[in-house]
């Protein structure tokens, strides 16, 4: 086999030039193909010599819309999308027979073109021997450029003398380098994002006969959201999109808009995750292990420990702890990591969170004012003495009144101006009233009054609140969902590429890209500017928000059970309780409580993507393995955060 040199492009453009030649790019991913591929059709330009190429690796394409094979023609420094055949997977690997024959049916639209393959990264066990032959066959290839770092290390050496092809091995540059997931995963998304920048949502029935692929099971409608969808016929792609939502046999997507009638609804298992991120579908269900807690959200070591298991989730840029496990007082601690910032839900025993943490809490929703979930207050009061600035609390009606004698029943004669400051928003109906308490002074004020449509509390840049009043056996209370704002990340890849510093300027665009402010003027460090939305749509990978909610203490209702679930629609993650077993009910119905089953009923309704059952009766505190098992069983098809995975 000969060797070339990688540092001269001109010597392989001049070696596999002369005439309409069928190039395979081989090499495991990173290794530089991709690049390779643009130098040469640049050379192959500058002798007039037109250059196609075949992008044949749906999760990594260096042009073209990812789960997908696409043709693309060199011009003007690039690549320009001619055609596409959809594969709905970023999986060469799995799906390799599909990515053969879209490749086979590409090739031979590139009639007696030069043409380029840029073959996926697999090149070893019996995946890659197979997608290496077949991608042979189908493309006609005559030449393959092995990438390789050493020479003497070349996989899949037997397979490739048994092309019977012109082999040459191109020593990979050293700056070759593979990203880690996450820049990939993100690069992907970019590319996907850009290719259904402008198209158009609408809604199309999909009888069940038309669909193809590997689908999700019937009565799994969520799995479907997120997912590629190619629309086909006579085994030509019309359009490729993204499903929005499915009820049924209708399906809201996003895609181009295409007139001829398909005979075959292709979907298979790329998906847009609950970050935003165009990843590989990942069964949903089964159990997600206790997380190891971050330092700053950990309760203190050497603290009686008799409320079982701590469970941890990670939401978004906000980890959530409750801190007294699944069996002691409900205190349910978020921290926001982006912003040094803590939210509280109720206020149980706070002995196990460090003082510290006190200072930087801003918000504390309260379920209902049962000593088990309110007695933390002295807690977190006494942590905030010599803090100006007021926590903001909020609750049901008569709120105001049990926080200020709490504090009331305190000497503050030495306190002076330094007492803690409350504003405590109470939830009547649709309005909440806002008091002012504080300590040291004897009577709560009258702060405001606000409309609260649809349950909206008041909020800010980092998070979106809502309530609903639930009833706990005769007493009102409060279940909360919270939901993070969007989160804007800068691809550093494409600064580089617009050849952009960094700066406060990017601070500036998600500003206005959060605000909707798309045509806002930003000014760029070379003293040029552009527009918020061209810059966005360049440089930002955008992060849905994704929501918590938070319920406890309620009894199982008709009118409960319809309102919590509409809070917690599509929730990444929902904090519910489950008090009882299914055999104990009457103790749950005595006090007011959920059994484990209605806990599951209630999140599988809400099509909840993860679960955590909490405050369980101590009467299980031998044996929690029941209830787990119950939410289990009447809980199909979400993720629950159980000890020990």
């Amino acid at each position: 086999m000969d060797c070339l040199s990688v540092s001269s492009p001109e010597l392989i453009a001049a070696r596999t030039g002369s005439g309409p030649r069928r190039v395979l790019l081989f090499g495991e991913s990173g290794i530089g193909k991709s690049t390779l591929a643009a130098a040469l059709a640049g050379e192959y330009d500058k002798g007039n010599r037109p250059c196609l190429c075949l992008g044949a690796d749906p999760g990594s394409p260096s042009f073209g819309p990812p789960g997908s094979v696409s043709l693309g023609r060199w011009s003007d420094g690039g690549w320009r999308l001619l055609d596409l055949e959809a594969l709905c997977t970023l999986d060469a690997g799995r799906f390799r027979l599909p990515l053969v024959s879209a490749v086979r049916r590409l090739a031979q639209k590139a009639a007696r073109n030069m043409l380029l393959v840029d073959a996926p990264g697999i090149v070893r066990s019996v995946a890659g021997a197979e997608l290496l032959a077949g991608l042979a066959e189908a493309a006609g290839i005559d030449v393959v450029l092995a990438l390789v770092r050493d020479p003497d290390k070349l996989p899949l050496a037997g397979e490739l003398a048994g092309l019977g092809c012109e082999i040459l091995l191109v020593r990979a540059s050293d700056k070759a380098r593979l990203p880690d997931k996450r820049r990939r995963a993100r690069a992907r998304t970019r590319m996907w994002d850009a290719y259904l920048r402008g198209a158009a949502e609408k809604t199309v029935n999909v009888p069940g006969r038309l669909l193809t692929g590997t689908t999700p099971p019937p009565g799994k409608d969520r799995d479907w959201t997120g997912r590629q969808i190619a629309f086909l016929a006579a085994g030509q792609t019309l359009a490729l999109g993204e499903i929005m939502e499915k009820d049924g046999e209708q399906f809201r997507i996003r895609t181009a808009r295409f007139g001829e009638k398909p005979d075959r609804v292709l979907v298979r298992d790329a998906r847009r995750d609950n970050r935003g991120l165009l990843t590989t579908f990942r069964k949903t269900g089964g159990t997600v292990p206790l997380q190891a807690r971050p330092p700053d959200v950990a309760p203190w070591p050497g603290t009686e420990n008799t409320a079982g298991a701590v469970p941890a989730a990670r939401i978004g840029k906000a980890t959530g702890v409750l801190v007294n496990g699944v069996f002691g007082d409900p205190l349910l601690h978020l921290r926001l990591h982006n912003r040094k910032r803590s939210i509280l839900f109720d206020l149980g025993e706070g002995a196990r969170l460090p003082a510290r943490l006190a200072h930087q809490v801003t918000d504390v929703f309260i379920s209902h004012a049962h000593i088990d979930h309110i007695c933390g207050f002295l807690w977190l009061l006494r942590a905030r003495i010599g803090i100006p600035r007021p926590c903001r609390m909020f609750g049901p009606p008569g709120l105001s009144d049990r926080i200020s004698g709490l504090l009331n029943g305190i000497h503050w004669d030495r306190i002076g101006e330094e007492g803690p400051r409350f504003a405590v928003g109470e939830l009547h109906g649709d309005r909440l009233l806002i008091y002012g308490v504080r300590a040291g002074r004897e009577h709560k004020k009258l702060l405001g009054e606000q409309q609260t449509g649809q349950g909206l509390l008041p909020g800010d840049s980092d998070c979106m609140v809502r309530a609903v009043t639930l009833v706990h056996g005769t007493i009102p209370v409060l279940a909360y969902s919270l939901e993070q704002g969007p989160q804007y990340n800068v691809c550093r890849e494409s600064l580089t590429r617009l050849n952009l510093e960094p700066g406060p300027w990017l601070g500036e665009l998600k500003k206005e890209i959060g605000s909707a402010n798309r045509n806002a003027p930003i000014r760029l460090p070379d003293g040029a500017s552009a527009t918020a939305g061209e810059l966005a749509d360049e440089l930002l990978l955008v992060t849905p928000a994704q929501k918590l909610v938070y319920a406890t203490d309620l009894s199982d209702t008709p009118a409960n059970r319809r309102k919590l679930t509409e809070l917690a629609r599509d929730a990444h993650t929902f904090f519910c309780e489950a008090a009882f077993t299914e055999a104990d009910r009457r103790y749950a119905q005595l006090s007011g409580h959920l059994t484990a089953s209605a806990c599951g009923e209630i999140a599988q309704a809400a099509r909840a993507e993860q679960l955590v059952p909490f405050h369980f009766s101590r009467r299980y505190e031998r044996g929690p393995k029941q209830l787990y098992e119950e939410v289990r069983r009447y809980g199909k098809g979400m993720r629950l955060v159980l000890p020990g995975g």
